[in-house]
């Protein structure tokens, strides 16, 4: 019985995500993505929607923390998934930018998670010396960074994988500001153990129409 409910509950989760998806492609993005040369990848804005009474006990300062958090893993776990696909020869002689380097250049600018959202892709874009930035919004009511984590467990006593995320990413051209690129997806139920996993779902559709990964095999 339970062989034959697993599946059951899996397909169920993956239909009820599928049916919360929006892509938005636009029509140059092929031609235009054919002369980006790197690209960056910028910590994603990130809302963590706990409990009612959990808010209450937690401070502002302590929600930025792990909002911070959960916006740099996601960051550094969307690194980690291209870097997965240049391996394998994806992306040919597209390279990506270390997040530690983002972070450095954006510094310089007196740029961090709190302000970024104060500037243009296309600002972002000239400071970090990219042809295409990478950046969106990211709602969770459980976060599973791992400095995320270690607050919520240090606070109320509890870790876990995510119930409910949102993920909305978007690519941006340098050159002009356009948005090239947007997907947004909903995700319920129980989807990983970490935020690489996380990264890894929102992504195994959406790879087969961006304009650096389409022609890639779905593989993780």
């Amino acid at each position: 019985m339970k062989k034959i409910l697993f599946p059951f509950l899996l397909l169920v989760i993956f239909q009820n995500a599928m049916a919360q998806t929006n892509l938005y492609e636009n029509p140059n993005f092929d031609e235009l993505a054919k002369a980006h040369k790197i690209i960056a990848i910028v910590p994603f804005k990130t809302q963590v929607k706990l409990r009612p009474k959990q808010m209450k006990e937690m401070s502002a300062e302590q929600l930025n923390r792990i909002e911070k958090s959960e916006g740099e893993s996601i960051q550094t776990a969307m690194y980690s998934w291209f870097l997965k696909r240049k391996k394998r020869g994806d992306l040919q002689s597209l390279e990506i930018q270390d997040p530690r380097t983002t972070t450095a250049m954006l510094k310089k600018q007196n740029i961090d998670y709190n302000t970024i959202m104060d500037f243009t892709p296309q600002e972002l874009a000239k400071f970090l010396e990219v042809d295409a930035v990478i950046s969106g919004d990211f709602e969770t009511n459980k976060p599973m960074s791992e400095g995320a984590s270690v607050v919520l467990g240090a606070l109320f006593g509890f870790f876990g994988s995510t119930n409910s995320a949102t993920i909305n990413m978007s690519v941006h051209d340098a050159a002009d500001g356009v948005l090239l690129w947007n997907y947004n997806k909903k995700v319920s139920g129980t989807i990983g153990s970490d935020t690489e996993d996380l990264i890894n779902i929102l992504m195994r559709k959406a790879s087969r129409r961006l304009a650096y990964t389409k022609n890639s095999k779905d593989e993780d």
